[in-house]
């Protein structure tokens, strides 16, 4: 599916391009859990080379396809997964300052929103759904993600790594997420494109919808009611989705 250049993100408007069912179908959910990297930004081979690069500076080569796929997870996971490295050992917390300050100067200028992330988050708003991001990010970087993707004037609740102990795929985000939107467990969904997301969101009790954005196959992203290449097929298919009314 190609999706649209910057220039006809930035002068869509809602009303121009939805199709009719999409304001007239009855509503299913009223809250969206988002996950932000690699379902709304284009981010994960990013955050890749930043964790490769941050910890080559601290002694530890790892090559990028052992750090890929774990993309989705938080430092907490990752770092002891790849180099044997506890988070909040003064060790790893050297690691992830600096690969903070790498991927804000190297890599998040380059992010680029996945096809249609603005056109979705603009349909949610439009028909009233609460949004409120869930994240394995720290909450510093959100801001500059959500910038990344195009949205960062329509989110403005997210609940991220630091407001949780645990990181995907445990449950901890997607409950807190859940805690700020005010919303019930059946009256949401998580929207994100890996396994972790997944898995953390069904341990919360919350159905997914999963994006192929984040480049896992559809056999590692059973478990979603639905999969969508983009947020683009999404709304272009709202008929066929979740969001369709309650027998969907």
């Amino acid at each position: 599916m190609i999706g649209r250049t910057a220039t006809e993100r930035e002068r869509w408007h809602p009303e121009h391009d939805l199709p009719a069912e999409a304001s007239e179908s009855p509503m299913r959910y009223e809250t969206v859990l988002l996950d932000i990297d690699g379902t709304i930004a284009d981010s994960n081979d990013a955050h890749a080379h930043a964790w490769m690069d941050a910890l080559a500076q601290h002694g530890h080569p790892i090559e990028f396809h052992r750090i890929r796929p774990l993309i989705g997870m938080g430092g907490d996971k990752l770092l002891p997964r790849v180099a044997g490295v506890e988070s909040e050992s003064p060790e790893g917390r050297r690691i992830s300052e600096t690969r903070a300050t790498i991927f804000a100067s190297q890599y998040l200028p380059s992010v680029t929103p996945t096809p249609g992330a603005r056109r979705f988050v603009e349909w949610l708003n439009k028909v009233g759904v609460t949004i409120t991001s869930g994240t394995s990010a720290k909450a510093q970087e959100v801001t500059g993600l959500l910038s990344a993707a195009g949205v960062d004037d329509l989110i403005a609740h997210a609940a991220t790594s630091d407001d949780a102990d645990a990181s995907k795929p445990d449950p901890d985000i997607v409950v807190a997420a859940l805690k700020k939107s005010g919303s019930e467990r059946d009256k949401a969904i998580m929207i994100g494109d890996t396994p972790y997301d997944i898995e953390a969101a069904t341990r919360a009790g919350v159905q997914t919808i999963a994006f192929r954005t984040g480049g896992w196959p559809d056999v590692a992203l059973r478990g979603a009611v639905a999969i969508f290449d983009d947020p683009d097929d999404l709304v272009s298919h709202l008929a066929d989705s979740p969001f369709a009314g309650t027998d969907t």
